[in-house]
């Protein structure tokens, strides 16, 4: 009786954390890490651009606090209310990617950027979790029809379509694959059918080659990256100053601080390239590292979505699946962009490259995997506190009528 009773105030008191401390932790380690590289990676920029070598520094400190206080705030959030208005936040990513397109800022040939102030906005960011929880709605309200029936798998497509066109017209080829990949990994843990994604696969494949041969663009940084060295000062540029900074950071790497390419040499050095820096900063040890502690938050993001599945929290469970999926690819696309192994996206690596827009919805992205394993640490702790009192009343039960036989 005295272990029942210890047992359900554990229970009804779990611990002064109900949080996975340990996502947490990670998510704050690269951060850090990745103030350190975007300092160090930046300065020659901010020095060409305003005489400031600390002016990404200070601007990715600024984001760094207000994704602090966003995640603060989304974790006390019940998945709930995302649910109730999934349709609102996509209408509104909806709009800021046709407002892109009418009234966005232009750089390097493409209107991606909305000027807010002083501060620009990503939309096509913001439309990865929008679709995350349109998806994952639609999940929990036609799982079975996405089941058995190729309409059901069809339905969401059409919106993924009108999104893609949006994004491809800016245009952010990279982020149109992201959404696609979350999209089709999410229909598939839904255990579409088989034989809709061939056909989709095969679809999208096609469009994907021809979207490639109708733009120079495009053609060049594929070629580019099937062979780099043909080109080095062309189109394959940026890659072959990338793979020199690997190369010239060895097992332990040169020392913070003391990269070559950073220097002017290699483009976007604080950004979509600044593994690159950090291989070359910090040698194969240091890279190998932040790529298990990115691997490690995909892994949490995983095991709490199917934990939350397993409670029957189909949506929070759906919407920490999609978070693993974007999370996994991005981090994949990154680094294989960064080392010559899959072709330049223009992706930032979550968490550590610099970027306003992409910091602040991996944050949102990590308060909501923490608020979905708060809300199923509490559900399990009552299912178990209700099992553990049905055993103590039935104990209790044998214990009188045995009494009462005496």
């Amino acid at each position: 009786m005295a272990f029942f009773n210890r047992l359900i105030q554990k229970l009804t008191n779990p611990s002064p954390q109900p949080y996975d401390r340990q996502l947490l932790i990670v998510t704050f380690i690269l951060m850090c890490v990745g103030m350190v590289i975007v300092a160090s990676s930046s300065i020659p920029e901010g020095i060409a651009l305003s005489a400031d070598p600390f002016r990404f520094l200070k601007r990715q400190a600024f984001y760094l606090i207000l994704c602090l206080v966003l995640l603060s705030g989304v974790v006390c959030i019940p998945m709930k209310r995302w649910y109730d208005y999934q349709g609102i936040i996509l209408s509104l990513a909806f709009l800021g990617l046709i407002a892109v397109l009418i009234v966005g800022t232009e750089v390097n040939g493409a209107h991606r950027w909305l000027r807010l102030g002083p501060v620009n906005i990503q939309p096509s960011e913001f439309a990865k979790p929008a679709i995350i929880f349109f998806l994952a709605s639609y999940l929990y309200r036609r799982q079975k029809e996405v089941i058995d029936t190729i309409k059901g798998f069809i339905k969401p497509l059409i919106l993924l379509s009108a999104f893609s066109l949006l994004l491809l017209l800016q245009p952010d080829l990279g982020s149109t694959v992201v959404i696609v990949v979350i999209m089709m990994g999410m229909l598939f843990i839904a255990d579409a059918k088989l034989i809709s994604f061939v056909g989709i696969g095969v679809s999208l494949l096609a469009v994907l080659v021809a979207l490639i041969m109708t733009s120079p663009y495009r053609m060049a940084r594929v070629f580019g990256f099937l062979d780099p060295w043909a080109d080095p000062f062309g189109r394959s540029y940026q890659l072959t100053q990338s793979l020199m900074a690997f190369g010239r950071g060895g097992w332990f790497g040169e020392g913070l601080g003391n990269s070559v390419q950073k220097l002017e040499y290699l483009p976007e050095a604080h950004t979509d390239f600044i593994m690159a820096i950090l291989a070359e900063e910090l040698g194969f040890v240091g890279v190998s590292l932040v790529i298990i502690l990115e691997f490690y938050v995909v892994y949490k993001a995983f095991s709490i979505g199917k934990d939350a599945l397993k409670q029957t929290f189909v949506f929070p469970g759906y919407v920490a699946i999609g978070i693993a999926i974007w999370f996994a690819f991005q981090i994949a696309v990154n680094i294989g962009a960064a080392s010559g192994i899959a072709p330049t996206k223009g992706l930032t690596l979550p968490l550590v490259s610099y970027g306003g827009s992409s910091l602040i919805t991996i944050s949102l992205a990590i308060g909501l995997l923490l608020r979905i394993d708060y809300e199923t640490r509490i559900a399990t702790a009552k299912t178990v506190i209700k099992k553990v009192k049905r055993t103590k009343k039935v104990k209790l039960k044998e214990t009188t009528g045995e009494a009462d036989v005496q």
